[in-house]
């Protein structure tokens, strides 16, 4: 069944409550309290110096949304706005997997997950505040979109229990690589579509997705073979603004492999 995301977005927004169970002994200084809603909860946590995250636990049967949700969904928002002595902060995606809704398919996360943030001090010497307001979506058979307030004060001194947590999420990023080097082949196969084949290794199971700019619909199928090319997508061009033409530059993510990576591909006429 479709997660119907009209009908949560009917729903008043959660504020969720700061006032969460206690962390676990040792941990207080590396982590906010949970902000907690009915299907998922969220906290900022540290794992000292500049290395933060965000971390969403989620109700069984619950999904939350990558950058790009796919056929519907709210994907994440942050601000960072009240912070102290922070001069820049990006919350960073793993890598998001294909979801089945029926008639439609979600990009996104069906478990637990770490969002990392890349924080930059103002100045060094002194220790940073994240304040972050958390805008994400937890969807079962709605869509409820959630707010979470979320403050902590980075510890400098490291041996925090999250440092492995947010390391291993951060092995889940895709590395940026450029397209000359990924050794792809895009060939067209026709008005307005394109077969996408990247390398690929027995056994290493691959995915694609494909993000374009405001107002255009790319859509990426599922793996649709493995030639002696490597793994192979159907890309179509569903939809773009009045006026305008190809090229267009896209940012793809891959998975699997070796570890996700991402670049930018341009579809031609």
């Amino acid at each position: 069944m479709k997660r119907d995301i009209s009908a949560g977005l009917l729903l008043s927004v959660f504020t969720f409550a700061l006032a969460g169970a206690p962390n676990a002994a040792g941990a207080e200084a590396y982590a906010s309290d949970w902000a907690k809603g009915l299907k998922s909860s969220a906290r900022l946590i540290s794992a000292g110096g500049a290395s933060a995250g965000v971390e969403i636990q989620l109700a069984p049967g619950t999904i939350t949304y990558w950058r790009n949700p796919g056929d519907a969904g709210l994907p994440p928002v942050a601000s960072f706005e009240g912070s102290t002595n922070l001069a820049s902060a990006q919350l960073r995606f793993p890598a998001p997997k294909r979801i089945n809704e029926g008639d439609g398919e979600a990009f996104g996360y069906d478990r637990g997950l770490i969002l990392p943030i890349d924080v930059k001090a103002a100045d060094p010497a002194k220790p940073v505040t994240l304040n972050i307001k958390l805008n994400y979506a937890a969807c079962e058979k709605i869509c409820v979109p959630a707010l979470a307030n979320l403050k902590l004060e980075l510890p400098a001194s490291t041996g925090s229990p999250f440092a492995q947590a947010i390391a291993d999420a951060k092995a889940q990023v895709p590395r940026v690589v450029d397209w000359a080097d990924l050794k792809a082949e895009l060939v067209a196969q026709g008005a307005n579509r394109w077969r996408l084949c990247v390398p690929s290794e027995p056994g290493l199971a691959r995915d694609a997705f494909i993000e374009a700019p405001e107002q255009w619909w790319i859509a990426m199928s599922a793996r649709i073979d493995a030639s002696g090319a490597g793994a192979c997508f159907a890309v179509e061009l569903k939809q773009k603004p009045d006026g305008a033409s190809l090229p267009l530059a896209t940012q793809v993510t891959i998975t699997g492999g070796q570890g996700p990576i991402e670049t930018m591909m341009t579809l031609t006429p």
